[in-house]
């Protein structure tokens, strides 16, 4: 007998710090090996933007983190343990307040990694990762660039 898909919805966070060259992006190393945004699962009577905030709080130990705007939904299809799982992703773009990043190993976090916008394409794991940077760097630079002038 087939199984039916399952849904699961998720927030995470792209965020960014202002230096003086410009936007700086946060990138997560997972126990798997993949460099990416936070991200996780939105508990039960939470809002997307609320989860964002904690999952980047669970997952980098930055909490304090000033919301720029929505960035939208990534989709995907994935296995786990022989069910379909469509996956939704609402993700926030965020400037940190603070630039000291801590993996946190107990969320399965290896890494944190502050990375200009061209290291950040080359390091990221998954294209629609890259099609988020990419989406989320024209507000990150202009919020960089009014905050230093």
């Amino acid at each position: 007998m087939a199984r039916t898909a399952r849904h699961e919805t998720s927030a995470g966070g792209v965020v960014f710090r202002c230096t003086d060259r410009g936007p700086e992006f946060l990138l997560i190393l997972d126990s798997h090996g993949n460099w990416g945004f936070p991200k996780g699962h939105v508990e039960q009577g939470e809002a997307s933007e609320e989860a964002a905030r904690r999952e980047v709080a669970e997952e980098t130990g930055i909490a304090g983190l000033d919301l720029v705007q929505p960035l939208g939904v990534l989709q995907w299809w994935y296995h786990w343990r022989g069910d379909r799982v469509h996956k939704r992703c609402h993700f926030y773009l965020f400037q940190a307040r603070e630039a000291r990043a801590t993996p946190q190993g107990d969320e399965g976090i290896v890494e944190c990694q502050w990375c200009p916008p061209a290291v950040a394409a080359e390091t990221l794991t998954h294209r629609n990762a890259r099609a988020l940077l990419r989406r989320a760097l024209p507000a990150a630079s202009d919020h960089c660039a009014t905050a230093v002038g």
